[in-house]
């Protein structure tokens, strides 16, 4: 099938989704779901703080059965298992009926890699990948990073000005003090 412009708009949405949970879903990547029938949102959600549920386990269930037929946009590959070895979300989309998944980037984890792809296909769902790829590029380095270095990426500002964290201390403690014993 050939993009189209609601299908950019959508996978749009599913990406904003994703970026308004970035930086509190940790261990999981943060993912936008878009569930879509005849052209009508019927349910999104994104990964929730913690990293469960996955986008996917709520945005289905949401759906009830308007999911039947409809087109599910998600910025990361639907996981193919589960390390709790909970139900996985590429088996929630097949089982609901959802009849088209459009994903924005492929999971390169040992839960993903492939295998959610692969399942929907094997279910007869039809599975486009790489819409609007370029653009969710950002909702997954630190993930990426971490899977790759086993770190967490860190980015500090170019300036030396930036400084977004918490710290643990007391509010009476000095500010540039407690930052300079941190090293």
């Amino acid at each position: 099938m050939s993009t189209t412009a609601q299908d950019s708009a959508m996978m749009r949405r599913a990406i904003d989704l994703a970026l308004a949970r970035m930086g509190e879903t940790w261990p999981n990547p943060a993912v936008g779901c878009v569930i879509v029938q005849d052209g009508d949102v019927v349910s999104e959600a994104a990964t929730a703080p913690g990293g469960r549920p996955h986008a996917e386990e709520q945005a289905v269930p949401a759906a009830g059965d308007a999911a039947k037929g409809a087109t599910a946009y998600v910025t990361m590959e639907p996981c193919g298992a589960r390390s709790s070895g909970r139900t996985s979300c590429s088996h929630f989309l097949a089982h609901a009926g959802v009849s088209r998944v459009v994903v924005a980037a492929v999971d390169p984890s040992p839960f993903a890699s492939g295998r959610g792809v692969e399942r929907l296909r094997q279910a007869g769902l039809t599975v486009e990948t790489g819409l609007l790829a370029d653009d969710a590029a950002v909702l997954y380095e630190g993930y990426l990073h971490r899977l790759e270095t086993g770190r967490p990426m860190v980015r500090i500002s170019p300036d030396g000005q930036g400084f977004d964290a918490r710290l643990a201390v007391s509010p009476k403690a000095d500010l540039v003090t407690e930052l300079k014993r941190l090293g």
